[in-house]
């Protein structure tokens, strides 16, 4: 890690967002990004990974959840990123956005402004020099909208 870049406090919970981003962006490169082959990915990684340590559980909800509400936190990221399409973000960017986006808006466990500031760190460990005020500035926008992004991202129906 670039010593410049801001240090914070690496939690449980912090490694298994970056195990995450991790198997996001594998799928994202591979060209897996189906639900279901983002699921399948998923399996693999729980029995097997280049990691020398097993996939933490968080890590495995995030990328289960991703997939099961893949299409939704498309939509979302592709209706609010102003002038960025989805295939055009850093591979990097776009597995670190799905993944704060379903902790935004599918799990209720864990406070917006953590999960905001988790996704604006692991960008700036992971991405280019732009990506942490884009992150922010994205993520921000959705918390701001809070209740009414969420109910209407929960009522699209999980992907197929």
């Amino acid at each position: 890690m670039d010593p410049e870049k801001q240090h914070h406090r690496t939690t449980s919970r912090t490694k298994a967002r970056r195990r995450a981003v991790d198997v996001l962006f594998e799928a994202d490169q591979r060209g897996r990004y189906s639900p279901l082959e983002l699921s399948d990915l998923l399996q693999e990684r729980l029995s097997l990974t280049a990691a020398q340590t097993a996939l933490p559980q968080y890590s495995a909800d995030i990328v289960d959840g991703v997939a099961t509400h893949l299409d939704a936190i498309d939509e979302v990221l592709t209706t609010y990123s102003q002038g960025w399409a989805l295939h055009r973000m850093p591979a990097v960017d776009r597995a670190i956005l799905r993944m704060a986006v379903w902790e935004l808006v599918f799990n209720d466990e864990v406070d917006d402004a953590v999960v905001i500031s988790e996704a604006v760190n692991l960008a700036a460990d992971l991405s280019t020099d732009g990506s942490p005020a884009f992150v922010n500035a994205l993520l921000d926008r959705l918390r701001v909208l809070g209740a009414a992004i969420r109910e209407e991202l929960r009522g699209i129906s999980p992907s197929a």
